[in-house]
């Protein structure tokens, strides 16, 4: 997929008359690229509009209007894209008591290496993660991780001609599988067409 350019974006007085209308839209396109593994593992399939919206949103927040910045702030976030042989995806762990979301992140150390997605009649792909920075310390892994899966052309074939798709966790504290449903599916396969 085409990287995002500065002329991709809007200016901060054209985003500020645009935003609820984008958000909304942006709201609407995550919804088939937002997978639940369990009740404490999400995964947000990013793309070209999902990375665009972050990037205006930062423009926005830190009021960046000056090209360097501009260009800064796309360095930091167009590698979230996908090329058209992977997925790229944010990981949350989500724990709402803040207890226990201590507890675990601590218990849950490398499961950011170990969530999978697995094409029917294939071998199950496991995340490549934290490319960008180590999220991980000695104590505890991060509620939030950015992840790739790489897929073999084999693979995509099989995902164009129907083949089934599944995701999960694997991990010793915290292990789910699902098949994935048909929405995020096709656009998941729509990302590997680019």
């Amino acid at each position: 997929m085409n990287k995002l350019q500065p002329g991709d974006l809007m200016t901060l007085e054209a985003y500020s008359k645009a935003r609820p209308e984008f958000r909304q839209q942006v709201i609407a396109h995550k919804k088939h690229r937002t997978l639940a593994l369990g009740d404490h593992v999400t995964l947000i399939f990013e793309d070209a509009l999902t990375v665009r919206y972050q990037v205006q949103e930062m423009l926005r927040v830190e009021r960046i209007f000056e090209e360097e910045g501009i260009r800064d702030e796309l360095d930091a976030y167009n590698p979230l894209i996908p090329d058209g042989s992977n997925w790229k995806a944010t990981l949350m762990i989500e724990y709402p008591d803040v207890a226990e979301r201590h507890v675990m992140l601590a218990r849950l150390k490398g499961v950011e290496d170990r969530v999978w997605v697995q094409v029917d009649g294939h071998e199950r792909v496991n995340a490549i993660a934290d490319e960008d920075l180590e999220r991980e310390n000695a104590d505890k892994t991060s509620a939030v991780h950015f992840v790739r899966f790489e897929l073999t052309a084999a693979m995509k074939q099989a995902l164009v001609a129907g083949a089934r798709l599944a995701a999960g966790v694997d991990h010793p504290e915290y292990s789910v599988g699902t098949e994935v449903d048909a929405g995020i599916r096709a656009a998941l396969v729509k990302d590997l067409a680019s």
